[in-house]
């Protein structure tokens, strides 16, 4: 508590002064909270006075990035060979101007608090002014990411809120940029990114591997599920979950709280996307039958901990996609299921399994809509690359379905398919301007497929291992193997 008002007194956030007669004071409170570390210890208790309140202001907003791109970032580091450093920025809303008259008995607040509704607008302001003033190039697509270019070496700044993940070409540029960041803010928690937003990070000479290995015991803790029964894979093929009206019903508190820990855990587990969100579309009407299959989920991270996303070194900077449907598999609405993914070179870095907003009139109808999905975060994610110095010609869309690939590259089927909602046919457009190429690709061969039904466990661990999904064990192995070859060349070439 004493720290917190030293940062207060330190950034001068609040003037003593008299309380305008027409201005409503706001209260304040502590908050106080165990911060843990990798290993689950407690490696900071934290004291924050924040406001009871804040005032209606119409631009409270401030850009988060996304988890995509971190992910973008991480394979890309990984990619180019060097490795990325985190920081905390200590108090980081106390350094936030703020425009408007905020009062409370006897102090008027000169930056933001936390608690107050623009507080994070407030403090996104304040650093990205600081950063542009300092040279960085803000990104065109993505507001939070930062590249500074001096020379032929790059630096690359992404913010989260008050954690900074941060690297580049140049240890000079990294080291100068660490240093300007302690003059201009107190920092905490500087160092090789190792544990961010409850990811844990492994970096190596060959990969960078991702994984959520102390969240997820943390979860099947707090849900009594630590001495279950583990399950090879997420979902049975024999499951078909329906509206059950004359199940039980069950608390639909609790079984919200399974589901949201469990979307939380495919930051880095995409192996289990379909199964969550086959089980989410239940949280307004809960059953018996609904509570078991997301149980089952649970049994299946109990018997797999340590799976995460591997980055290579070595893998090329080439963008591709997979696009797949399963045609009228919801019991309920008769609405397919699209699944997508996207890679950089072999690293996996965004997915997606979700429910067509309409049904389909068939097989052709629902996988162009997949397509379509696909084909638009393909675009997002190239914009994102510019700002990294990639370029790329036409990206490969893999499509199962050749029919679908004839609407988007002939015109004269377009007769045919004229409900399809207009919106969809954009895909059309970006295949004509170059921007995609449409690719039809083997059943068994669609990455995609494990984003859309339950497979049999044979096909799921073979999809699962292509999209780069492995345990700690073998990435320990690889990393050990790679700096066992470092040093014997580093020995070799201090004896020549």
């Amino acid at each position: 508590m004493h720290e917190e008002l030293e940062n207060f007194e330190r950034n001068h956030v609040r003037d003593l002064v008299e309380p305008p007669p027409n201005c409503r004071p706001i209260g304040t409170k502590w908050v106080f909270k165990n911060k843990q570390g990798e290993d689950g210890m407690v490696v900071r208790n934290k004291a924050r006075l924040v406001a009871r309140e804040g005032i209606d202001y119409e631009e409270t907003f401030a850009p988060v990035a996304r988890l995509e791109a971190i992910r973008i970032l991480l394979a890309f580091a990984a990619s180019k060979g060097f490795k990325l450093q985190q920081m905390h920025v200590k108090s980081a809303f106390l350094n936030g101007f703020i425009e408007e008259e905020i009062s409370r008995p006897v102090y008027k607040l000169r930056k933001a608090l936390y608690g107050l509704k623009q507080a994070l607008r407030a403090w996104y302001a304040r650093l990205k002014s600081f950063l542009l003033k300092s040279g960085f190039v803000m990104g065109s697509v993505d507001k939070t990411l930062f590249l500074l270019s001096r020379g032929g070496d790059t630096l690359i700044v992404q913010i989260y809120v008050d954690d900074i993940i941060f690297g580049g070409s140049s240890h000079a540029l990294v080291s100068s940029f660490a240093e300007q960041m302690s003059k201009e803010f107190e920092m905490s928690l500087m160092g090789e990114l190792q544990f961010f937003l409850g990811l844990q990070i492994k970096q190596g000479l060959e990969c960078t591997f991702v994984h959520q290995a102390k969240y997820t015991r943390d979860i099947l803790k707090k849900f009594n599920m630590g001495d279950s029964k583990p399950m090879t894979t997420p979902m049975s093929t024999n499951t078909a979950l329906d509206a059950d009206e004359d199940g039980e019903a069950v608390d639909q508190k609790e079984f919200r709280g399974m589901i949201g820990s469990l979307l939380y855990l495919t930051a880095t587990r995409p192996d289990i996307q379909f199964a969550i969100c086959l089980c989410a579309c239940y949280q307004a009407s809960t059953r018996t039958s609904h509570r078991q299959a997301v149980k089952r989920i649970f049994r299946y991270p109990k018997f797999t901990p340590e799976l995460g996303l591997w980055y290579s070194s070595g893998s090329s900077l080439s963008l591709r996609g997979f696009s797949d449907v399963d045609h009228l598999g919801c019991r309920i609405d008769r609405k397919s299921t699209s699944g997508t993914c996207q890679l950089l070179g072999t690293s996996l870095v965004s997915w997606s399994s979700r429910k067509q907003a309409s049904v389909s009139l068939s097989t052709t109808e629902a996988e162009y809509i997949a397509a379509a999905s696909c084909c638009s975060q393909l675009l997002w994610m190239k914009a994102t690359l510019s700002d990294f110095g990639l370029r790329f010609g036409k990206i490969p869309l893999l499509v199962y379905s050749t029919s679908a690939i004839s609407v988007a590259k002939n015109p004269v089927l377009h007769s045919r398919t004229k409900h399809i909602d207009v919106r969809f046919h954009f895909l059309r457009d970006h295949y004509e301007k170059g921007d995609i190429d449409l690719v039809h690709v083997a059943s068994e061969n669609q990455l995609a497929d494990i984003f859309t039904k339950p497979l049999e466990f044979g096909a799921f661990v073979r999809f699962r291992g292509e999209l780069g999904v492995l345990q700690v064990e073998d990435v320990d192995n690889a990393l050990i193997k790679g700096e066992i070859e470092s040093q014997w060349t580093g020995l070799i070439a201090l004896l020549v």
